[in-house]
């Protein structure tokens, strides 16, 4: 047993601590002088590249909170009908005239027949309304002349017949005279005879003379009296005519009762013209059209459904009117002017970059259009980065540029120009 651990012993090597070689050691280098080396550098390399950034990025302004908008068409039917037919689809383009949708237009058909048949039966009564019109302005123009001629004619027969009448008087004066001028001739030769003057063949002489005297005094007195009656007998035939003239003057009355018939047919045609314009329109209604080029969006009409005016049956959106409106903050948008060149980037494209310029700015922040608008004089107070709309243009055709309003774009105006 001792033996073999004294071979043990021989066999293990003995281990003596040996005394630590003198090694000259070497001062560490502190931290504090490497940070003094390292932060200069990196001081250094923040403002190249703060200077080099502020040189890139001087005159522009840049901001993410922008989209791309557009104008959104609401088709709905201009009257109430059940759907016969929807032409369209989801997300189908059309044009603009193009028809989306088709109503039931039965029912409005035979309304439009209706009114054609008014149409006729006005056309009719206007028709007969101006041929009676015609008639009675023909015959009352007739017998107006003839009334009228036969008053000249009356008036020229007074005329006449008074200038006889002053004739005959003249002439019974100028009778009566040479009567009286014969009678007391006839009476001196008849003293005279009697006292033997004059011989009898005087006397007879001057008896001759006063019978014919006497004769043409009684001629004249006849023919004034003759044509006294002939002046009354004109005057009668006056006030016939005259009463010809007046009964012919009041069918003057029957010519514009004709001329007031022929206007109220008048406007009766032109109602029901009016009233078939309004089927045809109806009927042409039952059609609904696309009123812009654009896409077919937010389709909600079916067959068979009845729609209304009220209600929109679909939505469609331009392709190639649209915008870009930028949000940007108050303290960028105070050299921003209608003009400036502008760099657009739309994330659906990647790194396609579109071209425009600005077009006009808000005239208020968009906080100021809020259902509820910030009230700052409550007394709690926190200021808030207001941010202003700016509405951007873009150059060039978009009709391939596959642009979609409500895509987000960024955009970046350079301030320094124009």
């Amino acid at each position: 047993m001792s033996t073999q651990t004294a071979n043990l012993e021989k066999d293990i090597p003995s281990i003596e601590p040996k005394a630590p070689a003198a090694v000259a050691a070497k001062p560490a280098a502190p931290r504090s002088s490497r940070a003094k080396k390292v932060l200069p550098a990196l001081l250094a390399v923040a403002l190249v590249g703060g200077g080099a950034r502020a040189a890139l990025t001087y005159g522009h302004e840049a901001t993410d909170d922008a989209q791309v908008e557009g104008r959104i068409a609401n088709v709905a039917p201009r009257i109430s009908g059940q759907v016969a037919k929807v032409l369209v689809g989801d997300n189908q383009p059309v044009k603009a005239g193009d028809v989306l949708v088709e109503l039931d237009a039965t029912d409005l058909n035979a309304k439009l027949d209706v009114a054609r048949a008014d149409v006729l039966s006005a056309e009719a009564g206007f028709a007969s309304a101006q041929a009676q019109l015609a008639l009675t302005e023909t015959n009352a123009g007739a017998n107006l002349r003839q009334a009228r001629g036969g008053v000249v004619q009356a008036s020229s027969g007074i005329s006449s017949s008074k200038a006889a009448l002053d004739q005959a008087r003249g002439d019974v004066q100028s009778a009566e005279a040479r009567f009286k001028l014969a009678e007391a001739d006839f009476n001196r030769v008849k003293t005279l005879k009697t006292e033997g003057a004059v011989t009898q063949a005087d006397l007879d002489a001057r008896q001759a003379g006063y019978d014919q005297a006497k004769a043409n005094l009684d001629v004249a007195r006849a023919r004034l009296t003759s044509t006294e009656a002939g002046v009354q007998g004109s005057s009668g035939g006056l006030e016939a005519a005259q009463g010809k003239l007046a009964a012919a003057e009041t069918v003057a009355v029957q010519v514009q009762a004709a001329q007031a018939a022929v206007k109220l047919s008048e406007a009766k045609l032109k109602q029901a013209q009016a009233a078939l314009k309004l089927a045809e329109l109806a009927v042409s209604y039952t059609q609904v059209r696309a009123p812009v080029d654009g896409v077919v969006s937010r389709r909600t009409v079916e067959v068979g459904q009845v729609v209304d005016p009220a209600r929109p049956l679909m939505a469609l959106v331009p392709q190639n009117d649209v915008w870009v409106v930028a949000n940007f903050k108050e303290d960028q948008v105070g050299e921003m002017k209608p003009g400036q060149e502008v760099e657009l980037t739309v994330d659906a494209f990647g790194g396609r970059e579109f071209k425009g310029h600005v077009d006009s700015l808000a005239g208020a922040s968009g906080a100021r259009f809020a259902l509820l608008p910030p009230d700052n004089a409550s007394g709690n107070f926190v200021k808030v980065v207001q941010r202003i709309p700016v509405l951007i243009r873009f150059d060039g055709e978009l009709k391939d540029a596959g642009l979609r309003p409500g895509m987000s774009a960024e955009v970046t105006v350079n301030t320094r120009g124009h």
